[in-house]
């Protein structure tokens, strides 16, 4: 690991704490031009005792704007400080955990997966254009039958044509001679430019797409393309689980890749996590932002700083060895899960890498979902799946009190 190490308590009180003394005091200092400041004390007291001890709360309080993309040189002197824990924070993930080389990557703190991926999308669509001066009818999002809806809203909002390509029932693994099929199609049609999104972790299965699939087909069709990986959900848990998988910046097929630090890390709601190669976020540059220092190339424009400052301690807190142990204990519960169900014969999906068990719902009573909070598929109509995640708030005895009310259930149905 070249960025990623455990840090205690009082050495990130300490950091976070020398970049808060960077950034702007509106008390200590008049600035009457930024349309800033402050939470309002008259609403969120900033004298309470227990601040001296939580700098992320601190962080809150002095609400930084970290507007912009700041491994890319310029950025608002205001908030100088905190946004290098921003810098820090998008280069050890990935370098450590995505395989980049360093300095090679840009990236920022989004506001979940979906902004994410619709920057994945902004930016290629705009890089097609702008490079090969495609027109949009020529460009098309290309993506699997399990993928996000992020996708959907994404073509919608950008005027892309999607396709998509099912997947093998029970493997969940990409149709080859569909997508074949699909692209020859585009083709047809008049699309010579593609924007793959990849899933690593789909919502629903957990399922992990190989990308060389696309690739291969892409190439053998002879259209340009770029790949995105989805990671929202499987971002903290693939690389850790499989860390000798290539869907990573060292694979050079890959461009971006986005992450959810509000679903595995636990940070707080409204932290995703946009990664790119260098040379790329250039195409979403929106040069009617002059009055931001640096320049504005993010799809959400202002952003809380305190939710960069959550991701850093995360990770500075566990350490790579710490997280390691996290996730092998959630993928020990999955498999006793998985070990469950097999004794009762009940059929489900699992990635053997992931933490979510998907089974077949005529298996699952109403009431037993219900009470374990089970996600359906689909809340329009019988569905036709029901999944289990394993978070961290998911104990074995959770896991075991269900598999053996599921099995009383069978029997009953069968006697």
């Amino acid at each position: 690991m070249k960025y990623w190490t455990k840090l205690s308590h009082k050495e990130q009180d300490e950091i976070i704490t020398l970049a808060l003394g960077e950034n702007i005091d509106y008390k200590q200092k008049v600035s009457l031009g930024i349309p800033a400041s402050q939470l309002d004390p008259n609403v969120f007291y900033d004298q309470a005792s227990f601040l001296k001890d939580s700098p992320l709360l601190r962080a809150y309080i002095q609400n930084p704007n970290h507007i912009g993309c700041h491994t890319l040189g310029d950025s608002e002197l205001f908030f100088a400080g905190t946004q290098k824990l921003e810098q820090q924070v998008i280069e050890l993930i990935s370098v450590d955990m995505f395989k980049a080389a360093p300095l090679s990557c840009d990236g920022y703190i989004a506001a979940g997966g979906t902004e994410a991926n619709i920057q994945a999308m902004w930016m290629y669509r705009n890089l097609f254009m702008q490079q090969f001066g495609a027109q949009l009818q020529e460009i098309a999002l290309i993506s699997s039958t399990d993928t996000h809806y992020s996708v959907v809203k994404g073509a919608n909002l950008l005027s892309l044509r999607s396709f998509s390509v099912p997947t093998d029932d029970e493997s969940k693994e990409l149709n080859e001679v569909r997508l074949d099929q699909i692209i020859k199609s585009a083709k047809r049609q008049g699309v010579k430019y593609f924007i793959v999104i990849a899933n690593m972790g789909t919502t629903m299965f957990g399922s992990v797409d190989d990308p060389m699939v696309y690739v291969d087909a892409l190439n053998r069709n002879e259209v340009r393309f770029r790949i995105h990986i989805d990671a929202a959900f499987g971002g903290f848990v693939y690389p850790i689980s499989h860390p000798e998988n290539v869907f990573n910046f060292s694979n050079p097929y890959i461009s971006s890749v986005t992450l959810d630090a509000h679903k595995m890390l636990q940070a707080p709601y409204g932290t995703g996590i946009f990664l790119a190669r260098k040379n790329q976020m250039q195409y979403v540059f929106t040069k009617e932002a002059s009055y931001v220092n640096g320049m504005d190339i993010t799809l959400c424009g202002s952003r809380s700083g305190a939710n960069a400052i959550a991701v850093w301690m995360i990770m500075h807190t566990y350490g790579p060895y710490g997280w390691l142990e996290k996730i092998n204990k959630l993928i020990y519960r999955t498999d006793c899960c998985c070990a469950e169900l097999d004794k009762m014969g009940v059929p489900y999906y699992r990635h053997p890498k992931m933490n979510i068990v998907t089974m077949r719902a005529e298996y699952i009573a109403n009431e037993l979902a219900d009470k374990y909070g089970l996600v359906p598929d689909t809340h329009h109509g019988m569905p036709n799946w029901y999944k289990i995640v394993v978070m961290d708030h998911v104990e074995l005895n959770h896991i075991m009190a269900f598999t053996q009310e599921l099995a009383e259930s069978l029997q009953e149905a069968t006697v």
